[in-house]
């Protein structure tokens, strides 16, 4: 087989599985407290280091703990296009992950290296990239991935250091494509294209200022010390960076784009009345995330509220100026006429937000289970897909036939300028964006110059559509797989009665819509419910949670 089983089996005696713990593979790796990952994160390194040598291409490992608390901390594993581990692979990571005996480990590679079709690895050779985010427990966990990886004989490792997730992605993806991949590089793209988008705005009179004021939350995390970089390059824009982390605050605590979205408050540091009508933008902890906010009066006019634009509306904002420029091409280049241009979310999008794309602008909606892998691989399905989770994590996409039918066309072969300035900016939307994976940085910027192009406000972006009132809980079950849901997780299949009964709660209340799913990492159904008024959402929300309860204790369904 090529594999070197005492060189593995010295290595891993290294790294002891804690007792009693079950390690699931989430929808992005690994996560639990830091202190118990050493064993995890040695054998995520295993997964990628086979994952290197049976593509023939490098992948990418990273240690981070995205929103969660600072103690814990998890691991990420990045495909060679930048994106996702593939979903293939997930059993195998977590079966890997879960083993106590050294000889099995052995036994758990040479079966899935047989059936993959990973041969000679002695011969062969692979590459990893390996980075972390700011988290104390980091280093630590860096160094196990790295002996991970250097268990498995040809493939060797490449410490970067302290990145964001999406900088080690988009390092990856531009690696494999042969293309420069230092940080410096990721810097340059995303403001050649910015630059780009901005030097085509439409010479009109009361444009808005592009030096305006752009407020930052960075989670006191890793976002706000490489934001530096992008400062430094990109003139447009006025930064004010708050938690930075270098004044005790602490990671994801009581700020980040999480905090924000899900508990509607401001983050610390934020909400005082001299940021009153100011553009806010909220990064998570590892810059994967990014929702933005401003604050106005209250109605009662003695306090100050927030309005928050989450990932439904980043998607609506990106859907609205891309289609602007599609349009323009279609209409004036028939060979591209054909190109289909689609939206994906997730069960979670205000209803709102779908109603909008739907019929204000015609677009293609599709709904994907929860989590980023499987939106990532539905919006590439599209000439250009853009997608977004409410939490504010996502992407436009770019097909490669379609990038590269831009990018040798030549000005002549469009019939008119606005054809051919519609062509340009495309090209220069897909370098701001990050097209591997969700990407804080990238999604500040294109939102930056999509307002600025169109000469909106926050405010005005704010007016496009007014969200539905929603409320989520979630409900403790001995067993949340005995809950099945169809593949958009919009209906209950089992058990039998759950779904009627959702059904009847829903019709008690105005523009009504609720469903229940299982968590994929605890032992909860999570409820979401949406309506007219907050008082009703609260209402349906409770209404089909008791239910919920009820078939948990046994109780079964009111008649």
């Amino acid at each position: 087989m090529g594999l070197d089983a005492s060189r593995l089996i010295k290595a891993a005696s290294g790294f002891p599985l804690p007792p009693g713990i079950h390690f699931s593979y989430g929808t992005a790796g690994f996560r639990a407290d830091g202190s118990i990952l050493d064993c995890v994160v040695f054998r995520a390194g295993i997964v990628a280091a086979l994952r290197s040598l049976n593509t023939g291409s490098t992948i990418g490992l990273m240690i981070t703990a995205s929103h969660n608390p600072i103690q814990d901390n998890g691991v990420k594993i990045a495909d060679p296009n930048g994106d996702m581990l593939s979903q293939e692979w997930e059993p195998f990571a977590e079966s890997l992950a879960n083993e106590s005996n050294l000889e099995n480990v052995v036994q758990v590679v040479e079966d899935f290296m047989q059936k993959n079709g990973v041969f000679k690895v002695s011969a062969s050779s692979g590459k990893v990239l390996l980075a972390r985010d700011t988290r104390p427990s980091g280093g630590r966990l860096l160094d196990a991935a790295k002996q991970g990886v250097e268990a498995i004989a040809g493939v060797s490792a490449e410490v970067i250091g302290v990145l964001t997730t999406p900088q080690l992605h988009w390092m990856v993806r531009a690696t494999n494509r042969g293309v420069g991949a230092s940080e410096h590089d990721y810097y340059s793209q995303i403001s050649s294209g910015f630059k780009c988008i901005v030097d085509m705005i439409p010479m009109r009179k009361n444009l808005a200022s592009p030096s305006e004021l752009v407020i930052v939350d960075g989670a006191n995390g890793v976002g706000a010390m490489k934001l530096s970089g992008l400062q430094a390059i990109i003139p447009n824009v006025q930064l004010n960076v708050r938690n930075c982390g270098s004044e005790g605050g602490i990671l994801n605590e009581l700020v980040g784009a999480d905090y924000v979205q899900k508990e509607r408050k401001f983050p610390q540091n934020f909400g005082h009345a001299s940021d009153l009508t100011k553009m806010c933008a909220s990064f998570d902890g590892d810059a994967d995330r990014i929702v933005f906010f401003y604050s106005q009066k209250s109605e009662d006019a003695e306090g100050i509220t927030l309005r928050l634009l989450d990932g439904d509306k980043i998607l609506t904002l990106l859907a609205i100026f891309i289609q602007k420029h599609l349009q323009e091409l279609r209409s004036e280049v028939h060979w591209l006429s054909s190109v289909n241009f689609g939206v994906v979310q997730t069960a979670y999008a205000n209803g709102a937000s779908t109603k909008f794309l739907k019929e204000n602008l015609g677009v293609e909606v599709v709904l994907t289970p929860t989590g980023v892998k499987h939106l990532h691989h539905k919006a590439a399905q599209y000439d250009i897909g853009i997608y977004f989770e409410a939490n504010g994590h996502g992407t436009v996409l770019f097909k490669e036939e379609f990038f590269a039918v831009l990018t040798k066309t030549a000005p002549s072969e469009f019939r008119t300028e606005a054809a051919y300035k519609a062509a340009r900016l495309l090209l220069a939307i897909s370098d701001v964006v990050n097209q591997a994976i969700g990407d804080a940085f990238s999604v500040l910027f294109l939102v930056e110059s999509a307002l600025q192009y169109m000469n909106w406000t926050i405010q005005d972006w704010d007016a496009i559509y007014k969200d539905l009132p929603s409320r989520q809980l979630k409900v403790k079950v001995q067993d949340r797989a005995v809950l099945r849901t169809t593949n958009s997780e919009t209906k209950v299949t089992h058990p039998q009665g759950l779904q009627s009964a959702i059904d009847m709660e829903v019709a008690k209340v105005t523009c009504g819509r609720a469903f229940v799913r299982p968590s994929g990492t605890e032992d909860v159904v999570r409820v979401y419910a949406e309506a007219a008024t907050q008082d009703e959402a609260d209402c349906l929300a409770r209404g089909v949670a008791i239910h919920v309860h009820n078939l948990a204790q046994g109780v079964g369904l009111p008649p």
